[in-house]
């Protein structure tokens, strides 16, 4: 899980502009504004980033791409962590094991075995 950043292709029509991540295959969408596409381009992005991630797939590195007439590249940018910190609020039940003289020494003190983990994991991890 990390920041990505792919140049995305638009393409104008009639009715709408579509877009299309040539290193994320089958990854497009389109949208009827720029402004709309442009928020399809990113909620596209991140369902195929996180969908690959959670399947343990890896993800495919960004290339240069060249526009073709009537095309526009522009880079969009995706942050999975914070992705994931905004929309996978579930908290998840995890057991483990401690010393018994660390438990009882710890439940004296009324620490929070869940605040402590969640703390630790962060720091570990490097995220915030």
């Amino acid at each position: 899980m990390k920041n990505y950043v792919y140049p995305a292709v638009f393409s104008k029509d009639d009715d709408c502009i579509a877009v299309e991540f040539p290193n994320l295959p089958g990854c497009l969408t389109f949208g009827e504004s720029f402004e709309d596409t442009v928020n399809m381009a990113k909620d596209a992005m991140a369902g195929w980033i996180v969908s690959q991630e959670n399947m343990g797939n890896v993800i495919p590195a960004p290339s240069m791409i060249t526009a073709k007439e009537g095309e526009t590249i522009m880079l969009v940018e995706f942050d999975s962590v914070e992705y994931r910190r905004k929309h996978e609020r579930k908290a998840v039940k995890k057991t483990l094991s401690i010393p018994q003289w660390l438990n009882n020494l710890a439940e004296r003190e009324g620490v929070n075995f869940s605040n402590v983990l969640q703390v630790a994991l962060k720091e570990k991890l490097h995220v915030s």
